[in-house]
């Protein structure tokens, strides 16, 4: 039963090695993670987010410099109630995620500290999904027409296959240890567009001529890295087209915002 499961929610809130973000700079803090998104900052957007997801139990954020999360009022109040603790961060998002796994009960809710739009509806609806359909490890996806229903600007790229066109929102589903292997895509095949060799590495030729040409189901491509892998990996799709949307640049910043703004009022001023 969902009520009985007590997932762990890894926050990935991770910096790049030597560089200062863009949207950091100008807000003059040192992550991006904390950047306010309509007058709130987006690791406490995520953590309350995460927080009220009734089947989370622990939380754990991944980070370089945890001290300025802490300092967060959401961050502090569930670290003074024993829910949430840190995990240290590393150079790429793989060792990081093995990081924040490191002693942890699964299974393992994995999302981004930039995942401003998720709502804990929408986090429920993916752990749901994931146990219904007894995912050792799964992605959550949103469809192309939802993403652009949400805000025309929201997402820029989309992975195209048979049955549609799908953009990553940002949420991972590891169920075991054995599954954490799921982990190893990201080293190797994360940048599925960018560095078509990673996938071919990762997943195999044949998956990767089928990706590029949508010529077959994102159940089919996730079945046949299933059996390379030794483990059910799934494509988990969503209803709403607000959770492909993350704070990735100046753009994908202004939409949120804008978004944020209808949802809540203007909070720039409080």
């Amino acid at each position: 039963m969902v009520e009985e499961t007590n997932v762990t929610a890894l926050i990935m809130a991770g910096k790049r090695s030597g560089v200062l973000d863009p949207l950091a700079q100008r807000a003059n803090v040192a992550q991006k993670c904390v950047v306010p998104v309509n007058g709130v900052p987006m690791v406490a957007r995520v953590t309350e987010a995460v927080s009220k997801v009734p089947e989370v139990g622990a939380i754990r954020i991944v980070a370089h410099e945890p001290d300025e999360i802490a300092a967060q009022p959401v961050v502090a109040k569930l670290i003074d109630e024993g829910r949430l603790s840190f995990a240290e961060g590393k150079f790429n998002i793989v060792d990081s995620v093995f990081s924040g796994a490191e002693d942890a009960d699964f299974p393992l809710l994995i999302t981004t500290a930039d995942n401003c739009l998720v709502t804990p509806e929408g986090y429920s609806e993916f752990i749901s999904k994931c146990l219904a359909a007894e995912a050792g490890g799964a992605a959550g996806l949103a469809r192309k027409e939802d993403v652009k229903a949400a805000d025309p600007e929201g997402q820029a790229r989309f992975y195209e296959f048979r049955d549609g066109e799908f953009s990553n929102c940002n949420m991972y589903w590891i169920s075991s240890p054995k599954a954490l292997a799921a982990a190893e895509i990201m080293r190797e095949g994360g940048q599925f567009v960018r560095f078509p060799r990673r996938i071919i590495k990762a997943f195999g030729l044949m998956n990767l001529i089928r990706f590029r040409l949508g010529t077959g189901s994102k159940e089919r491509l996730f079945e046949q890295i299933s059996k390379r892998f030794g483990f059910k990996l799934l494509p988990v799709e969503l209803s709403d087209g607000h959770y492909a949307i993350d704070v990735d640049n100046e753009r994908t910043f202004t939409v949120t915002e804008k978004i944020l703004k209808r949802r809540e009022g203007d909070r720039t001023a409080v």
